[in-house]
Formats: structure tokens, sequence, C-alpha cells
């Protein structure tokens, strides 16, 4: 009798470690936030001389965490499958410069919009295209399933161009153009704005804007607990001055909307 009540009191305690250890685990999972990025979209998030990741988005999203009391883990993905990625559970949001589209907002969950941005045409210093109908009969080089590519596309100048490549990254879109493959690239402002304060007199941006946008952060569609929350936190961001303070360490000015 004493063997079987010892034998009981073991399992019995065997199955409270358990649970807690499942406990324990489930309620860390839950803390944590994976974020979908594109690791080559500076200033919003890229990776610096140590190959950290460092970006406008990837520091105002470690805070927005904290105050939600999570944790980040930024997973960097293919910007082509952004939504698949989201869709499929393998990221919790997208945030990185993701523009909000009627198209996007069929397919994912959006935030209030956090910064103002458009898209613009970039080329070369010493390059006669000043204006959109310069780009009649030239090729033009742009992001994947970007909002540049809708951007472009809904422009009457889209039929006159002579062709369009696409790149994974806007890096290997103005490498081309350095080089002369593409005499033209449609940018995120924000995005150009940065290489041509680290690469002076090399590139321009041309006087006509494709077209204004806003970004805002992705959330799983059904997932509105998630994006209640996070709206909540970035909200308070704003008002206890976190996000100008964000702001104007990577853009010089608070560019961040209420």
């Amino acid at each position: 009798m004493k063997k079987l009540t010892t034998l009981l009191l073991i399992m019995t305690a065997f199955s409270v470690l358990l649970m807690g250890c499942s406990k324990s685990g489930s309620t860390d999972k839950n803390d944590e936030l994976i974020i979908g990025v594109d690791d080559k979209f500076a200033p919003m998030g890229f990776r610096d001389k140590d190959n950290e990741l460092t970006g406008f988005d990837i520091e105002y999203a470690i805070a927005a965490a904290e105050n939600m009391g999570m944790t980040v883990k930024f997973q960097p993905i293919d910007w082509k499958t952004k939504e698949t990625e989201l869709s499929s559970g393998r990221i919790d949001l997208i945030w990185n410069g993701y523009t909000i589209t009627d198209d996007r907002k069929e397919k994912v969950l959006f935030t209030k919009p956090y910064l103002s941005n458009a898209q613009v045409v970039a080329t070369l210093t010493d390059s006669a295209i000043e204006a959109l109908d310069d780009l009649d009969g030239k090729i033009v080089g742009l992001q994947a399933l970007s909002s540049a590519s809708d951007a472009l596309a809904a422009n009457p100048i889209h039929s006159k161009i002579k062709s369009i490549s696409e790149y994974a990254d806007n890096v290997l879109a103005l490498t081309d153009l350095k080089i002369g493959r593409v005499d033209a690239v449609v940018i995120d402002e924000v995005v150009i704005d940065y290489y041509m304060a680290q690469e002076q007199d090399i590139f321009k941006v041309i006087g006509d804007e494709l077209a204004p946008e806003e970004y805002g952060i992705g959330v799983k569609k059904g997932n509105e607990e998630l994006l209640e929350k996070l709206q909540a936190a970035l909200d308070k961001m704003n008002e206890d001055g976190t996000a100008e303070e964000i702001s104007i360490k990577w853009f010089g000015e608070n560019k961040v909307l209420k």
C-alpha cells in the first residue's frame, strides 16, 4: 500500500511538472511576435556593416513590442511571398515599409497608416530624364510585386516604356541603374532619399511623382485581437514621444502620422 501511494504521488508530481512546462512553453510562444521583413529596404529595415538588422521599422517594432509586453523575432522573407507567409502563420506581422493598397486590404488587416511615402522615379544625375514623359522608350527597373509596380502600371507612361526589369530588392535595381542596365528605377521616396544621402551626386529624383501612399503594418485576417493590441501600442508611442524620437533619429524630423 505504501509503495502504491508513493508511486501515485510521483506520477501526480510528474504530471504537474509536465503541465507546467507545457504552459510555460505556450506562454513564451504567445509572447513572441515574428515579423516578416525585407532586410534590404533601407532605411526601414536593412543590414548594417556588422550584418545586424537595423532601421526605422526595426526600432519602431521593438518599441511597440515592449509596450505590448512581448518580444520580437525578425524573419527575412521573399517580399514576393509576404502575404502567403502571413496567411500561413509563419509570420505574425508584415512590417517593413508595407504600403496600404486596396488589393492588399483584401488579403490582410492593416493598422492605421504610420508613415507617408510616395513612389518616385530615380535615375543618374547626368541622365537626360527629367520628367515621366522622358521614360518613353526607356528600360525601367523596380522591385517585383511591390507598390512601385502598381504605381507604374496605373500611369499612362507605362504603355510607352520599352521594357520593365523586375528585381528581388531595391539594392539590385539601383546597382543595375549605376552600371547602365536600366535607365531609371521606380522606388519608394524614403528609400531613395536614404541612398542619395549615403551616395551623394550619383542619383537624382525627377520632379514628377508617380503616386502618394502610406505605410501600415499587416496583420493576418481574423486576428483582430492582435491588431487592436498593436494599434494601442502605436498610439501610446505617439502620445509619449517614443515614435517621434525614433523618427528624428532616422529621418531628422518627426514623420510619424498620428
